[in-house]
């Protein structure tokens, strides 16, 4: 007799925070999941009391997804990441639990390195200080600093999917392109890389920086970085709120040695809409501040939510782990003569082994099996022939170092 799907999809909850797009609302009632939206971010003890029945966890950047949180968690199979980073997810819990976590690495990049581009033509053109002149009735024509982009040098730190598309897009703006990475990168266009960050700063009018929220890039910018930039060049960033130190930054704005800055990103964030902002650069008049929406485009959150809604799906109905960041990649086609199970376990000898004799033993003839692995969890997808009684669920399922055991069809 075959076993019961271990989640019928009428009863499986997905609970979508921090106003995911409709785009993913739709794919996961396609698939016939119950889903419930939240429109803002929940703090940790919020969060621990309503997951406690959700199979599904959707969030963006302000959701802080702690180790206590996911031991609340009874149901969660998976959870999107609807944005680029994952450093507000405890990964490392999640793996230990059989989570898995999606992200989108790609969906949003055009968007930030459009807004990145515009920032610098502003602030090189001076615009910060025209536009709030105006705003208090102050009609000045006067030339100031004022310059174009074309001819200038653009120094990225950090070349990755934004860094490089940025470089493309600036070059095109006439741009001599710069800049700097921990890896080896191919250069897109004419774009050069030096070095060491210092060498990029002395060289480059406009540094804009897209490196990720690891703990070695906390403060990368202070006072020393500031004072190596060309005097009257300008400053972004659009990638983490602890890249900069924000004294050292306010130093180099009010002695003149920038010529301006702009920041989509803050160490301390509100989590909702219309909640209170402060900075304490808020009034300085070269500075652009905008409220983290680098990726805040129609066509990027849509994207997002179709990408990130169908990579979820894809691992519950499919087992596919394909784009996933904490547990072994692997994809294969659906096998609708079969049934399909899916394993993940600690990486430890002889696991496989235990799987394939509690199969044997229950009679179950193999179609197909894959087994991928990291240095720290195993993840086997098996397809079988004929039908199955529940004692070779309860079999499987009782092999030692087994994180999670899923029946999909």
């Amino acid at each position: 007799m075959r076993a019961a799907h271990s989640y019928p999809k009428n009863r499986l909850k997905v609970l979508l925070l921090e106003n995911i797009h409709s785009s993913a609302v739709e794919a996961f009632a396609r698939a016939g999941y119950s889903v419930e939206t939240v429109p803002g971010a929940l703090d940790e003890a919020a969060l621990a009391a309503r997951i406690g029945e959700v199979a599904v966890l959707g969030i963006r950047s302000k959701t802080r997804l702690t180790a206590a949180a996911l031991a609340q968690a009874k149901r969660l199979v998976a959870v999107g990441a609807f944005c680029i980073g994952t450093n507000q997810i405890d990964l490392d819990a999640a793996r230990r639990r059989g989570i898995a976590v999606f992200n989108a690495p790609y969906s949003n990049t055009r968007s930030v390195v459009e807004l990145a581009l515009a920032e610098i033509i502003l602030l090189l053109r001076g615009l910060p200080e025209k536009l709030r002149q105006m705003d208090h009735g102050v009609w000045d024509k006067s030339l100031g600093a004022a310059r174009e982009v074309r001819g200038k040098t653009l120094g990225i730190v950090g070349y990755g999917n934004i860094g490089m598309q940025l470089s493309v897009l600036a070059e095109a703006a006439g741009m001599r392109v710069l800049y700097v990475d921990l890896a080896e990168r191919l250069a897109l266009g004419t774009a050069q890389r030096v070095s060491t960050l210092h060498e990029l700063l002395a060289a480059s009018d406009a540094i804009s920086v897209h490196v990720d929220g690891r703990a070695s890039n906390r403060n990368l910018f202070g006072a020393a970085e500031f004072a190596a930039m060309r005097p009257g060049s300008v400053f972004l960033n659009l990638a983490r709120g602890h890249v900069a130190d924000l004294d050292a930054l306010r130093a180099a704005l009010d002695s003149g040695h920038l010529r301006g800055a702009a920041l989509d990103v803050f160490p301390e964030e509100p989590a909702r809409n219309g909640d209170p902002f402060t900075h304490p650069l808020r009034e300085n008049p070269r500075l652009l501040l905008t409220p983290h929406i680098g990726g805040s485009t129609l066509e990027a959150q849509a994207d997002i939510g179709r990408y990130v809604g169908q990579r979820l799906t894809d691992y519950i109905d499919g087992g596919s782990t394909e784009g996933v960041v904490n547990l072994p990649a692997l994809r294969l086609p659906p096998q609708e003569q079969a049934h399909r199970f899916v394993h993940l376990h600690t990486n430890q000898p002889g696991v496989l082994a235990r799987i394939n004799e509690a199969l044997s033993a229950h009679g179950a003839n193999i179609l197909g099996q894959y087994l991928k692995t990291d240095a720290e969890v195993g993840y086997v997808i098996t397809d079988v022939d004929r039908d199955y009684s529940p004692a070779l669920l309860d079999a499987i399922r009782a092999v030692p170092h087994t994180l999670r055991f899923r029946v999909l069809y």
